[in-house]
């Protein structure tokens, strides 16, 4: 039986590159105005070893770090000129590979949220042991823990993503000028953006969002009229129908994005031409037309892949992190560009982080808790959030003897605090994130 998820994947296959959800005609008009907002995902898939991205260079830290991760240590020489957190001036460092990144803490758009993680409630470790709370499932998974970043329901399967239950409260309450959906995948189909409600939308950097086979000439154009003509006629089978007036839909506002990307100006902000920075700026030109587009709240999911480092993890950071710091840097630049830069919150999640103690072939297992960035106009950067565990193999913070750190924020605190700033009200932040109630602390604070 086709359900409905395939359904308008079947459509999707149909127009170009372009995965879209019949979501009627744009308008002609829209007004640009100050209370436009976007969210903009970076996923990295594999689980990026977040103690090699910030490291904390106090003395005491510094030597625990180097004397613990061994082989896949950082020397000083390694790491970004010394940083201070603005709120305790303690000193902290970021990998050399990520110098954008470092420059952009220095000057506060950019801020670190320390040990986040999947959590059902406040764990401490001797629960964790015990086994006397609710544990998430199936931690150290690949796919079970990327579903749970992209759902926040870590004790179970969730059919959909909290952005996409954020994207449903945007649609209930008419916030946008027209019905094109308000989370954007420019990395394919994603849970994340599922709603009960609405249905994301997916598009390859750079493709052609036109359907494929046709061209400007008078016998493709009737070729085109004839398709046209075809998806309009009643077949009296509900099912070819509803696909037929999917696709005629999907051609439609295919076109019509197609054509507000179209009549922009080129930006003028240079991307690198890697996969994130492709992905990046095409979210760049997006929001460019957003008001042609009738968007006064936007959602859209990046990836950048190959972080499962269980070996040369040194030498795959060498690689992975001078494609995303310069990457995020670029859309940072393309959103001041744009005047846009206070309206726009570019965030990172990731699998897990990993085991602090290194493997055997200079790598580092799955683990938990990992650091988060969150970079924009509006965030109070420049700030390290939260605690950074006890650098300790079997410490207080440690599930083991390996260091996988247990989360001292959960997922849903941190989703919460972007969602809040996306304009969520309080009320309904429980229906986009179960477990927020079993946290005392809903907004970290740290976007303004």
């Amino acid at each position: 039986m086709i359900t409905r998820r395939n359904f308008i994947q079947i459509g999707a296959a149909t127009v170009g590159t372009m995965a879209l959800r019949p979501f009627g005609l744009l308008p002609a008009l829209a007004q640009n105005g100050p209370d436009y907002r976007a969210l903009v995902c970076v996923f990295l898939f594999g689980g990026n070893d977040s103690n090699n991205m910030v490291v904390p260079t106090d003395d005491a830290n510094f030597k625990a770090y180097t004397s613990i991760r061994g082989s896949i240590a950082l020397a000083s020489t390694d790491l970004s000129s010394p940083l201070s957190d603005a709120a305790t001036g303690a000193p902290y460092a970021f990998n050399g590979k990520l110098p954008d990144l470092a420059s952009l803490f220095a000057s506060k758009e950019l801020a670190v949220i320390a040990n986040v993680g999947a959590l059902v409630q406040p764990l401490t470790k001797a629960q964790y042991q015990a086994q006397k709370a609710p544990i998430p499932l199936n931690l150290f998974s690949h796919s079970d823990q990327q579903q749970t970043w992209q759902t926040s329901v870590a004790q179970g399967r969730s059919p959909t993503g909290w952005a996409g239950r954020a994207a449903d409260y945007i649609a209930t309450q008419h916030i946008n000028l027209s019905s094109f959906p308000p989370f954007f995948s420019v990395a394919g189909n994603v849970q994340m953006g599922t709603g009960a409600d609405t249905t994301p939308v997916a598009i390859s950097p750079g493709g052609s969002l036109q359907l494929a086979g046709f061209n400007s000439s008078a016998a493709s154009q009737a070729r085109f009229s004839a398709l046209n003509s075809l998806l309009n006629l009643p077949s009296g089978v509900s099912l070819v129908q509803a696909a037929d007036k999917m696709l005629a839909n999907s051609i439609n506002d295919a076109t019509a994005l197609s054509n507000a990307l179209g009549s922009a100006s080129a930006l003028k902000t240079q991307f690198p031409n890697t996969g994130i920075g492709q992905q990046l700026k095409q979210v760049a030109q997006i929001i460019q037309v957003q008001a042609a587009l009738g968007m006064r709240r936007q959602i859209f999911f990046c990836s950048l892949g190959g972080f499962d480092t269980h070996t040369a993890e040194i030498a795959t950071h060498n690689q992975l992190y001078p494609q995303l710091s310069p990457a995020l840097a670029a859309f940072y630049n393309a959103t001041q560009e744009l005047n846009m830069a206070e309206n726009v919150t570019t965030f990172t999640e990731s699998d897990f982080s990993r085991t602090f103690q290194p493997t055997s072939g200079n790598g580092s297992d799955h683990a938990w808790g990992s650091h988060q960035l969150v970079l924009g106009g509006a965030v109070q950067g420049g700030q390290i959030y939260g605690k950074f565990p006890t650098f300790q193999l079997g410490g207080p913070d440690d599930t083991d003897t390996r260091g996988r750190w247990i989360p001292t924020i959960a997922i849903d605190q941190y989703g919460a605090t972007l969602s809040s700033w996306f304009g969520i009200p309080d009320g309904a932040l429980s229906t986009v994130f179960p477990n927020l109630a079993n946290f005392s602390m809903a907004n970290l604070g740290f976007l303004g």
